[in-house]
């Protein structure tokens, strides 16, 4: 059995696909579609055509009333408004094509704005850049994560105040990505591996930073960085594995965040009947137990060449077990891992892949990709981005 794909007929191994240009795709829009009330309409109208423009380029005016279905007296007020508000330019006449005056084109003001991404999910570090409205990174620091979880937030906010001395652009927003489960509020209702409970985190870095903050579950926001960027499909499982255990979910092409914001919280779904370890929840048998990076680490750091295969090929299996009634209800068709690549691709995978396979109903799930994301730890970061994009413009 080959490391790129499981035998035929069962779930597939797959190396991950190519990384897609930075902008979002056609066709994949995260917005609501909910029925826009009469007070809202301006907002609305401002982000359809700032959405419009982001997926679909330079624009005459003409060319947005004809794309959003407003009329043009409209469009030629909200663009007049957004180039006062610094996110729309002009770029230029376009070229004639026949008699008559040719049209201005507008687009997206790239430049005019950058974006701070914080990642809190290492183990080892907290990870920080400085975002293009693309998604592009153009500066990039880390720090220790501090030992004590009282040294995390001084640590976090000095991080982020060095990032926006550097975005030499005024800050659109900061996105964050962290373990734990976040409410829509950005309050970490419970986060066990920094020792949060009921932290208001993004009322503590607005106050601080003076910046609008959006804060999501890292896995929710690396799933919208594989949608926006990897190429992942409307149903797909992202699982993130660092510090904690967590998974991020799209279907049909929308987040699920779940009544009690948990959706995805598959870190402490129990997948040890036989025992196992302690997990930082309390539990016995938490799937993070078995797969977070350290506890995995200082198990294999223990063991002997040929106990590390069997130990890796004990953690996929249990990924498989705790991921099989998911797929199963949600018909996704992939699973995209995002973690250390040595830890996770490989025998692991595999061993996921296989789990999946004799828990899953053939024929209808046996073609389930399991495949790392081609991002790297960079993840989290553009899905900050992504965040920004959603909130504070309406595109997504």
């Amino acid at each position: 059995m080959s490391a790129s794909e499981v035998q035929r007929g069962s779930s597939t191994l797959d190396s991950a696909h190519p990384s897609h240009a930075h902008s979002f795709g056609p066709g994949r829009v995260l917005r609501s579609g909910t029925k826009v009330l009469p007070g809202d309409a301006r907002g609305h109208n401002r982000s359809l055509v700032l959405q419009t423009l982001y997926h679909g380029g330079a624009q005459s005016r003409a060319d947005l009333a004809r794309e959003t279905g407003l009329t043009r007296v409209t469009i030629s007020d909200l663009v007049a408004d957004l180039i006062s508000d610094g996110f729309v330019t002009e770029i230029g006449m376009r070229e004639a094509a026949g008699p008559g005056k040719p049209a201005m084109l507008v687009d997206i003001d790239h430049a005019a704005h950058r974006i701070v991404g914080l990642d809190l999910s290492g183990s080892d570090t907290v990870i920080g850049a400085v975002l293009t409205l693309d998604g592009d990174i153009v500066a990039r620091r880390e720090v220790a994560q501090p030992a004590e979880a009282a040294d995390v937030i001084p640590a976090v906010v000095a991080l982020a105040r060095e990032l926006v001395a550097d975005a030499h652009a005024p800050v659109l927003g900061v996105g964050v990505g962290t373990p734990g489960v976040i409410d829509d509020a950005g309050v970490v209702l419970r986060a066990p591996n920094l020792g949060w409970v009921g932290f208001d985190l993004r009322g503590v870095l607005e106050s601080a930073l003076d910046l609008p903050v959006i804060v999501a579950n890292d896995a929710n926001a690396a799933v919208l960085a594989e949608y926006t960027f990897g190429g992942a499909g409307d149903d797909v499982i992202l699982v993130k594995v660092g510090r904690g255990v967590g998974s991020g979910l799209l279907a049909a092409g929308q987040p699920m965040r779940g009544s009690r914001f948990a959706a995805g919280e598959i870190g402490h779904v129990t997948v040890g009947t036989d025992g196992g370890p302690q997990c930082a929840c309390g539990k016995v048998g938490c799937l993070e137990a078995w797969l977070a990076v350290p506890a995995l680490e200082e198990r294999l750091a223990a063991a002997s060449a040929s106990e590390r295969e069997n130990l890796l090929r004990d953690a996929g299996e249990r990924l498989g077990i705790a991921l099989a009634p998911v797929v199963g209800a949600l018909d996704l068709s992939e699973i995209v891992l995002s973690g250390p690549p040595e830890l996770l691709g490989g025998v692991l995978a595999q061993a996921t892949a296989e789990a999946l396979r004799t828990r899953t109903l053939a024929p209808f799930h046996e073609g389930v990709r399991v495949r790392m994301t081609a991002q790297g730890q960079d993840i989290v970061l553009r899905g900050a981005a992504v965040m920004v994009l959603s909130s504070r413009l309406g595109v997504s």
